[in-house]
């Protein structure tokens, strides 16, 4: 009997019968007379028979999905080298704004400071914050419910119940908590807020009067724990005037912001990067990707995203350079204080919005867990939401204006202008400064509109506002690069693509009245239509 080749996952042991090529593919035919049967005469008959089992075994073997053929995806995977050395678009930026200097400290913080800026693993700290509390959210005045007893060495014990604890493995944290008097009655909202610096272990290693009542199981960052923990008698040391916690957290905030911009700016560097890579390497429709237009057009479009949040970047952290030198001017510190929430707030939704859209350029890969792809999609959203929502630093914005009398703005405005000096000479970029100043003049006649209706009108147009004065913003840092001498035509076509989409989107939507109370009305009404929320009210 002649027996059929059988394709196996693993390889077989050779035997004398065995075929060494068929062997060698996973094949065995122990039973195949013309080889078994060696030095053995054969008839006609059984020599033609085995002659024409070998033909068909040898195209049984050609077939592209027998058994041993079948693997794991195939595409190589694409391979980034070094970052810095890569992005022409930092090394440009650096060359032009290098070197803004270091800050000193002094106090309880002064052993704290040297192990958070030690370059020795052994030495290094980390630092978590802990501001929210059961009552959650943004509004830390009237959701702070810990306390702080004042010891007889000048420390303090607190006590109370921290329900999201950022870096709970830090080895310190800053924290609030309301002063208790010798009555024990302490001050309720912000004026009874003071802030707090422990360290987590003390000196035997064991918790500082702290206890872990369980670990958030979050969306992304999972590798940065979150913790509830209950303080309790938490030795602490006061680091802030009495009664002037939120705004010694300020600073502490403007930080927290910029590196939520700097995460943002990674992530989306980061997919673009690899994106690109793997581009070189996937063949589709017989060429690479790199080589179909619409998919360079789509990564353009990535890119131009990326660089724009890139310089937005730099200039927030160049501001806070001279805040931290004290050699910032009153526009430095305006412009400080209103770009800071709408870099955080913008930097986050595009972060969203290209790491997704990067995940799409791997095709089936970018959804697939072992590929390391989907995690930067899970740990991008929570830049929307880490340090105030977009929604609370829009009204964070306003609260900007608001509180300077209106000189932020101006000081924003003589920012752009000033910015848009040198581009406006270059033939090149004529029509984009003429784009960015048009935008920037319909934002002057909105707020000159809108201005006299109220607060209400104003609140409903925060989000698109702070979204306007990014765009601008942006823009005219694209601009003010792009007029540099050592620009490349890829800083001028950028700045270019930038400012043709609608710069003023507040100033749009306005005019199609989004921001009257017919709209806020029905607004209310789409939402919870055919609930119960609304009977009898509409």
């Amino acid at each position: 009997m002649f027996c059929r080749v059988r394709l196996v996952s693993r390889l077989p042991t050779w035997s004398p019968g065995t075929n060494h090529k068929l062997w060698k593919l996973g094949c065995f035919l122990p039973q195949c007379p013309k080889l078994s049967c060696r030095g053995t005469k054969m008839s006609a008959d059984q020599s033609q028979k085995a002659e024409t089992w070998d033909k068909c075994t040898l195209q049984e073997l050609k077939v592209p999905f027998a058994r041993t053929e079948i693997g794991t995806f195939f595409q190589e995977q694409p391979r980034i080298g070094n970052q810095y050395l890569e992005d022409a678009f930092l090394q440009r930026y650096l060359k032009t704004h290098l070197p803004f200097q270091s800050l000193g400290i002094s106090g309880p913080l002064a052993k704290a400071f040297g192990h958070l800026t030690s370059r020795d693993p052994k030495k290094f700290w980390t630092s978590g914050q802990w501001m929210t509390e059961r009552k959650g959210g943004s509004d830390v005045a009237s959701g702070t419910e810990s306390v702080a007893r004042e010891q007889p060495d000048g420390t303090y014990s607190l006590y109370g119940f921290k329900w999201f604890t950022s870096a709970t493995d830090s080895d310190m944290t800053l924290t609030l908590a309301r002063i208790m008097d010798a009555q024990g009655r302490v001050e309720q909202g912000s004026r009874g807020l003071s802030l707090f610096f422990l360290e987590v272990r003390d000196k035997e290693g064991k918790l500082n009067g702290i206890e872990v009542q369980r670990l958030k199981e979050k969306l992304g960052t999972r590798q940065v724990p979150t913790a509830e923990l209950l303080l309790d008698g938490s030795k602490a040391h006061r680091i802030s005037a009495e009664g002037r916690g939120v705004a010694s957290i300020a600073n502490m905030l403007t930080i927290t912001r910029i590196h939520n911009v700097i995460s943002a700016v990674a992530g989306m560097r980061r997919v673009i990067n690899l994106a690109r890579e793997y581009a070189s390497k996937r063949v589709v429709f017989g060429k690479l990707i790199k080589d179909h237009p619409l998919h360079m057009q789509t990564m353009a479009r990535l890119e131009v995203e990326t660089r724009g949040a890139f310089l937005m970047l730099m200039e927030i952290a160049r501001l806070l350079g001279l805040e931290e030198t004290k050699m910032a001017s009153e526009q430095d510190l305006h412009l400080l204080r209103l770009l800071t929430p709408v870099a955080k707030l913008y930097t986050g939704k595009q972060a969203i919005a290209v790491i997704s859209e990067g995940l799409e350029c791997f095709g089936g890969q970018g959804y697939m867990e072992d590929t390391g792809l989907p995690v930067a999609l899970r740990d991008a959203q929570v830049l929307t939401i880490w340090e105030g929502t977009t929604n609370i630093l829009s009204l964070d914005v306003l609260r900007s204006l608001t509180k300077s009398q209106g000189q932020v703005l101006d000081a924003f405005c003589s920012g752009v202008q000033g910015k848009l000096e040198l581009a406006s000479s270059i033939s090149e970029l004529e029509s984009s400064v003429q784009l960015l100043q048009d935008a920037l003049h319909r934002l002057g006649q909105f707020t000159q509109r809108v201005g006299s209706k109220g607060a209400v009108a104003m609140e409903l147009a925060a989000r698109d506002f702070a979204y306007t004065l990014a765009r601008i913003y942006t823009g005219a840092l694209l601009l003010e690069h792009a007029a540099q001498p050592d620009a490349t035509s890829t800083d001028t076509y950028t700045a270019q693509r930038w400012c043709k989409q609608d710069l003023c989107p507040v100033d749009s939507e306005e005019k199609a009245g989004c921001y009257d109370d017919k709209a806020a009305s029905m607004d209310t009404y789409l939402v919870y239509e055919g609930s119960p929320v609304l009977k009898g009210k509409l």
